[in-house]
């Protein structure tokens, strides 16, 4: 690796990687932690054929780290954690993997609870659930909530409402152009809630079929993938993996917003403000995104689920964007700086409370 795993850990505060391998059923996985200030780590599994382990390992410490600045955001209480497994979902999927999987995650004794993410699906974690309790986003007939990317999808709308409002002084859709890149779990949900909206949909994915088929359904237009990046637009919605926001795509964009679902959109922090030098608004993608995280959270909450206050959470999102784009505005700062202040006075604020130590029955 070109630097040490600790050296990785210390560039953002991690607090732990564990590494768990069982060759006999092909499970290489990473359970990164960056910060359980707020409580125990809670972060979804993500699958993918990587190009090298030091690859993996630094997308579960970012993937980590957004995780916990997402859940102070939603002001959830759980920390951040994150797990990668090293395969390809389309090949390497097995019963046997996922459950040894439930046994590594297990043995945190509950530190680190875990479900879907790019590349997993919530029957993948229903054979995980076989062998501990740590997870969640379960399909509805094996006792979870269900399909997460519904109320993702639902909290990037507001999202973008929020974002119309500040734009324009009106959180209509209707008439606007939204690009969406990447129509998967959430872009299509997305797209299909924007078209009811009336808005104008220009649609792109790797799996183009999927892009033209969805646009064909909802009356929008497929381009390709190289393409969507400069369609003009109202706003540009990226919806696929992360680091699209970087040197050579900002530049390119003819939008003015970006409002999506993908985790990690700015490559590097630093392209918040080049968005903001070109008068690009962005929505922070841990503020947006955070729909998913509140309907598994709400699966651990100590009075048991309520549906209900998903929703009222979800719809909140705008509201919290409302707040930091205020706040940016007012500071002259990138929202993505605004948002971040706005998470680490939380965290320290939870920090000093939890200096007061609980009684055994606490």
């Amino acid at each position: 690796m070109s630097m040490g795993v600790f050296d990785l850990m210390a560039e953002h505060g991690h607090e732990q990687v564990a590494f768990c391998w069982q060759p006999d059923v092909g499970l290489k996985a990473i359970i990164a932690f960056h910060d359980t200030t707020m409580g125990p780590g809670l972060g979804g599994t993500r699958m993918r054929a990587y190009g090298s382990e030091e690859e993996a390992l630094r997308d579960a410490l970012r993937l980590s780290r957004g995780m916990t600045y997402k859940s102070a955001a939603a002001d959830l209480d759980f920390g951040g954690a994150k797990c990668v497994i090293i395969g390809d979902p389309a090949k390497d999927k097995s019963p046997e993997l996922f459950r040894a999987l439930g046994r590594f995650v297990g043995g945190f004794g509950g530190r680190f609870y875990t479900g879907t993410d790019v590349g997993t699906y919530p029957e993948d974690f229903a054979q995980a659930a076989r062998e501990s309790g740590y997870f969640v986003g379960l399909p509805v007939e094996y006792g979870g909530s269900g399909d997460s990317s519904v109320p993702t999808a639902h909290g990037v709308h507001e999202g973008m409402k929020a974002a119309a409002q500040h734009l324009w002084g009106q959180p209509s859709l209707a008439g606007r152009t939204v690009a969406v890149q990447g129509v998967g779990k959430v872009g299509a949900k997305l797209a299909r809630l924007l078209a009811a909206d009336g808005t104008k949909l220009v649609l792109a994915d790797l799996e183009s079929g999927r892009a033209r088929q969805l646009a064909a359904e909802t009356g929008g237009t497929a381009v390709s993938a190289a393409e969507i990046l400069e369609v003009e637009c109202d706003i540009f919605s990226p919806c696929a993996l992360g680091g699209v926001l970087n040197d050579e795509t900002i530049p390119r964009l003819s939008c003015r917003a970006v409002v999506g679902s993908a985790n990690n959109q700015l490559a590097e922090d630093r392209h918040g403000r080049m968005l903001m030098e070109r008068g690009i608004l962005y929505a922070p993608d841990y503020i947006v995104n955070a729909g998913g995280l509140i309907q598994v959270a709400d699966e651990l909450h100590p009075r048991g689920p309520n549906p209900e206050r998903v929703i009222q959470r979800t719809r909140a999102i705008g509201e919290t964007l409302t707040a930091i784009f205020r706040l940016a505005e007012a500071l002259g700062i990138p929202t993505s700086e605004a948002a971040d202040r706005i998470v680490a006075e939380r965290l320290e604020k939870t920090f000093r409370l939890k200096r007061v130590r609980l009684g055994r029955g606490g």
